[in-house]
């Protein structure tokens, strides 16, 4: 009688194909943690800005800068032509108006909330001295950082304390860096606006902050794709550092907001780190290439643009 063919045994999963499975396990779960983790975080937000809701106003104050920053890069989608001499006024025209935004929306808030506190009314070396400290304090913190952090400008080329990490770091995380310390002082003084509980006054502020967002998501989107970069990275990229104003628009609301004492401190501190920006990136990048005219002309038309906003909205 013939013998029936007997099954031959399953082959065993060999310990490479296991520990892969075990590594796709461990990441899945590791992400499921992660995404519970973010939404229990959502919701705890979300219950502390229906608690504060100048809190709520600064998140959207500094999330319409960010959207203006992600409007401004999109024409770089489709032509990418943008003379230097172009790009050299815009540079000014956000110059002005973050310089008009310190003066007007800031620093003369500022030395009105002192001199609304009982112990300074009648005290004007106190408000100027409480402001200035401030103001000394924004721009001292902006240059340690600048000093700090590796970072890559488009004209200046790399800078910070070590430049060894900076040569380790991808380019791309330099410019990443050096977008967020140009955009972290707009989100503070939206946010520290908002705490200053002058709704018109915060408005104007955000409102001109985020005029002079799309053209800045403009060149920061160009200047990527001269780097190098392809057309959708750099628009892209160009989009996500606008994130960082909501995120310093909370900050700073949420640290002032409900303080008499910090509301000036804050308002100094903001337009300190709002002119080291100006003075030291700014400007500099906009003189560069011997357009001074034209940047200039753009500062000029930026600041009294601000100054209108300020006056009429505030």
């Amino acid at each position: 009688m013939p013998r029936l063919p007997t099954a031959s045994p399953a082959p065993s999963p060999s310990p490479a194909s296991a520990s892969r499975a075990t590594h796709r396990l461990r990441h899945a779960l590791g992400w499921s943690i992660v995404l519970a983790g973010a939404i229990v975080l959502g919701i705890q937000f979300w219950h502390y800005l229906q608690h504060n809701p100048v809190v709520l106003q600064a998140l959207l104050g500094g999330s319409v800068a960010a959207l203006a920053t992600a409007l401004g890069t999109l024409p770089v989608l489709f032509s990418h032509n943008l003379s230097e001499r172009t790009q050299d006024t815009l540079f000014g025209f956000g110059a002005g108006v973050m310089l008009a935004a310190c003066a007007f929306s800031l620093i003369l808030p500022g030395l009105e909330s002192v001199r609304a506190q009982p112990q300074w009314a009648d005290n004007a070396w106190a408000a100027g001295g409480i402001v200035g400290s401030a103001i000394l304090l924004g721009a001292g913190v902006m240059m340690l950082m600048d000093k700090l952090l590796p970072h890559e400008h488009f004209i200046k080329g790399r800078e910070g304390l070590d430049l060894d990490m900076a040569r380790k770091l991808r380019r791309t995380w330099l410019f990443v860096i050096a977008i967020a310390l140009h955009n972290l002082p707009e989100g503070l003084a939206i946010g520290v606006g908002y705490a200053a509980n002058e709704g018109m006054r915060a408005n104007a502020l955000a409102t001109g902050i985020a005029i002079q967002d799309v053209p800045e998501g403009l060149v920061v989107a160009v200047a990527l794709l001269a780097a190098g970069y392809s057309r959708r990275f750099a628009v892209l990229l160009g989009m996500a550092s606008g994130l960082v104003e909501p995120v310093g628009a909370v900050i700073g609301a949420a640290i002032v907001s409900g303080s008499a004492t910090l509301l000036p401190w804050g308002l100094g501190f903001a337009a300190g780190a709002m002119l080291f920006v100006i003075s030291h990136e700014i400007i500099p990048e906009s003189h560069r290439k011997g357009h001074e005219a034209f940047a200039t002309g753009g500062l000029m038309l930026g600041f009294v643009l601000m100054m209108i906003l300020d006056t009429a909205l505030g």
